[in-house]
C-alpha cells in the first residue's frame, strides 16, 4: 500500500487555482522530492496532506486514511514541519519537545526516552538545556524536525526545512533528512534543487497548480537534450570559428576566452556526444591545432526544472 495517495486534487481560493486536479503517490520507505518555483501549489499541498486545509476537489489518503473523513488518524501518523518552524521560544528544548510528545499522545512513561531520541537524533545536546530563543536558525530548525518525529511518525512532511539557513546549517539539515529516511517516508516540498540532488530518491515537480514530472532525478535528467561543447584549440581563431561554422552549421560556436595562445570556445549542439565531438578532434588533426581540452556539459536537474516551470501559463491552459 502506498503512504500517500493524491487523486484529482484541486484547491481554488475564490477565483484563484492553487491546485489544478494533482495525482501522485509515494510509496513506503521513499524520499520524495516536490519541487516547484513560489506559487506553484506545494505549501498549499502540504497542508491538505496533513489537515490544515479542506480540498475544494479530488481525494488524497495517508496510509490508506482519508485525509478529510479520518484527518485526527492521519495527523497520528504524520510529523509535520511547515515553513514557519512552529516554536514556543520562551520555552527550554527539552520542555518544548516534552510538551509536543504530550500532546502528540506519547505515552506518559515513555516521554523520557522519546526526547532523548530525537535530541540525539537531531544533534540537539549542547542546546537541550537552553530557551529556543537563545538559539540560531540552524538550531532552531533542528528543534523543529525534533517536534515532527517525537511521535515515531510513519510519514515526515517537510516544507522547506532549509529556508533561511546559511551553507553550514543547510548541510547539516539535508544530512539529518538523509537520516531520517532510513526509518521514515518523507515528502520534502522545497524549491532549493540541491535539496533533492542531495536526498531524495523521486522527484515531483509542480508547476502553476499542476505536476509537470515525477519521475527519478536521473531520469528526468536524461530525457534532456545534451548540452554544449567546450573545446580549447590552439591555433588561428578565424579559421577555427569558420571551419566549426561548417562542420556544424545550425549553430554558432562562440568564443567563451583565450589562455596560452588557445581559444576557448563554446558550441551549443543538439548532435550527440561521438557526433561533434570526434567531427571537432577530426578537424584540430586535420588542420594540424593544438586540442588542449574538450568537454561536454551535461545537463542537470536544474535544466529539468527551468525548462518545465517557465512555460507560458495560456500554454498551459490550453493543453
Amino acid at each position: 500500500m502506498s503512504m500517500i495517495k493524491v487523486e484529482n486534487l484541486s484547491k481554488s481560493y475564490g477565483p484563484a487555482v492553487a491546485l489544478d486536479g494533482i495525482s501522485f503517490e509515494v510509496n513506503r520507505g521513499e524520499i520524495v522530492g516536490f519541487l516547484g518555483p513560489n506559487g506553484a501549489g506545494k505549501s498549499t499541498t502540504m497542508k491538505i496532506l496533513t489537515g490544515f486545509l479542506l480540498p475544494t476537489s479530488g481525494s488524497a489518503t495517508v496510509d490508506g486514511l482519508d485525509v478529510v473523513e479520518q484527518s485526527l488518524e492521519v495527523r497520528r501518523r504524520i510529523g509535520y514541519l511547515p515553513e514557519s518552524t512552529p516554536l514556543y521560544t520562551e520555552m527550554r528544548v527539552d520542555e518544548y519537545l516534552r510538551f509536543t510528545a504530550e500532546i502528540r499522545g506519547v505515552a506518559r512513561n515513555k516521554t523520557r526516552s522519546a526526547v532523548s531520541r530525537v535530541v540525539e537524533l537531531c544533534g540537539l545536546q549542547r542546546v537541550v538545556g537552553k530557551n529556543i530563543l537563545e538559539l540560531s536558525k540552524g538550531y532552531k530548525q533542528r528543534v523543529g524536525l525534533a517536534q515532527a518525529m517525537v511521535h515515531e511518525p510513519d510519514l515526515l512532511v517537510l516544507d522547506e526545512p532549509t529556508s533561511g539557513l546559511d551553507p553550514n546549517q543547510i548541510v547539516e539539515v539535508r544530512s539529518l533528512i538523509e537520516r531520517l529516511g532510513e526509518q521514515h517516508t518523507v515528502i520534502l516540498s522545497t524549491h532549493y534543487l540541491q535539496e533533492v540532488e542531495a536526498s531524495c530518491s523521486r522527484v515531483i515537480i509542480v508547476n502553476l497548480g499542476r505536476i509537470v514530472a515525477n519521475d527519478t532525478r536521473d531520469a528526468l535528467v536524461a530525457s534532456m537534450p545534451s548540452g554544449p561543447v567546450r573545446a580549447c584549440i590552439k591555433g588561428p581563431e578565424d579559421a577555427i570559428l569558420s571551419q566549426l561554422a561548417e562542420l556544424v552549421p545550425t549553430e554558432t560556436a562562440r568564443v567563451v576566452g583565450q589562455k596560452n595562445g588557445a581559444v576557448d570556445i563554446m558550441l551549443d549542439t543538439a548532435q550527440t556526444e561521438s557526433d561533434v565531438e570526434e567531427a571537432i578532434a577530426a578537424l584540430v588533426v586535420k588542420n594540424g591545432w593544438g586540442l588542449l581540452s574538450m568537454t561536454r556539459q551535461d545537463p542537470m536537474l536544474e535544466d529539468v526544472f527551468r525548462s518545465l516551470t517557465t512555460t507560458d501559463e495560456k500554454v498551459l491552459e490550453n493543453a
